[in-house]
């Protein structure tokens, strides 16, 4: 990663782009807003804004280093979760191999910083990006990317796009969850055909299997192990056969944020090999983990010795009408929220430096701009009060952000968080 592109994200003048940010701070740099530590409550934040717990990342942060060293396992975090350069520059910091990304967008914003190694989770078929990608690996020995074959198709057109290329394109089969599953090729037979592919041409290097357990359908514990166990006899089958010739490991690579319980333990077995092998974990909500649908799923539910991840989001909000007893709308509506898997979820109202918890109050819809409020007997709420909302589903809280603060459980603003989405 470059130090230098990173420190010039401090550079960046604050203005009407970032909602939420103090009217006053325009014209003040990152750095310089920082240096205030202002406070989210009392230091001219404008509601709606989302901001970040200090401790909680850094738990969360923490939580994973050391859960991917217990169990041996190499991690490269997916990053088109947060975007977020400043949060790959802390995973890297904290032992991850690379970033994992998922189009080429992303993968040039990591580019941009610097970042050295990242897993492309998708085939990559567009000749522009190709063309692009291979100009990056030929300009810099240092930088490696390895992406997703699923077609004898795809493996002609990346062919195709790299005619002249110095150096090949690392490539992993990936094997499909299922039936009816997302990306993948859906046979071992298929994946054959589909590695055959890749070594008639000099412009692609077989370097590995991977795939995406959580598409596993009616997934299950058994499920998820039994096609993880597929996933690595398939690596073990082309390793005899031969088809690793040429690479410096063999990549077995899966985890999303749902089942890398179940990743630790099948990988655990696996077998030696001709070459090292990098066991490569891609769990990437973990970061700011919600209080929606992934702290339903998190595998340390399942594993609780192993530790638990805490939500670091929280959504503060300003009442703006109250109507009626049973009715409220807060000033958050589908342009600040993630609402694609859960709505927000109240939890605590501040008033005049004072918090208490939300009860008798539900989110029960999202307009455009506003959150519509259930106000039950028990409900204190007041025009003006701030109400702070846990949200689900990460992936889509960090895009709707472009400038995140990261706050201190006091309220001390003491970081922003640059997104590019």
């Amino acid at each position: 990663m470059s130090t230098e592109a990173l420190a010039r994200l401090a550079e960046e003048r604050v203005d009407h782009r970032f909602k939420g940010l103090p009217p006053d701070a325009d014209g003040l740099t990152v750095g310089e807003l920082t240096a205030q530590r202002r406070n989210l409550f009392t230091g001219g934040f404008a509601t709606p804004v989302l901001a970040l717990s200090a401790e909680r990342l850094e738990h969360n942060l923490r939580l994973m280093e050391t859960y991917a060293v217990r169990h041996g396992l190499a991690f490269a975090p997916h990053g088109k979760t947060s975007m977020a350069p400043r949060l790959f520059q802390r995973q890297i910091e904290r032992g991850a191999w690379g970033i994992t990304l998922a189009v080429p967008h992303q993968v040039r914003v990591a580019r941009a910083f610097g970042f050295q190694r990242v897993f492309l989770a998708n085939e990559l078929v567009d000749p522009a990006a190709l063309r692009w990608i291979s100009a990056e690996l030929d300009s810099d020995p240092d930088f490696r990317l390895v992406c997703y074959v699923d077609s004898v198709r795809g493996v002609a057109l990346m062919d195709a796009a790299l005619q002249g290329a110095t150096r090949p394109l690392d490539v992993v089969v990936e094997l499909a969850a299922g039936e009816g599953a997302r990306t993948g090729v859906r046979t071992e037979a298929e994946c054959a055909a589909v590695a055959d592919a890749v070594a008639a041409t000099p412009a692609l290097r077989l370097v590995g299997v991977a795939g995406y357990e959580a598409e596993v359908p009616e997934a299950n514990p058994e499920r998820v192990h039994a096609w993880l166990r597929r996933l690595v006899s398939l690596a073990v089958g082309f390793d005899k056969d031969g088809r690793f010739e040429g690479a410096d490991e063999i990549v077995v690579s899966a985890g999303g944020s749902a089942w890398f319980d179940a990743v630790a333990d099948v990988f655990a077995d696996i077998p030696e090999f001709s070459l090292p092998v990098l066991k490569l974990l891609r769990s990437g909500a973990y970061v700011s983990h919600d209080d929606g649908r992934y702290r339903k799923i998190t595998p340390f539910n399942r594993v609780p010795e192993e530790g638990a991840l805490e939500p670091a989001f929280r959504l503060w909000a300003q009442v703006v009408s109250r109507p009626s007893p049973e009715q409220a709308f807060v000033n958050a509506g589908k342009r600040d929220a993630a609402y694609d898997l859960d709505l927000p979820f109240a939890q605590v109202v501040r008033r005049d430096g004072t918090e208490r918890p939300a009860a008798g109050i539900e989110v029960t819809a999202l307009s455009d701009q506003h959150a519509w409020l259930r106000t039950g007997p028990e409900a204190d709420l007041e025009v003006g009060d701030w109400l702070g909302l846990g949200l689900s589903h990460p992936c889509t809280s960090f895009d709707k952000w472009p400038l995140i603060p990261v706050a201190e459980a006091d309220g001390t603003v003491v970081e922003y968080i640059r997104t590019y989405f």
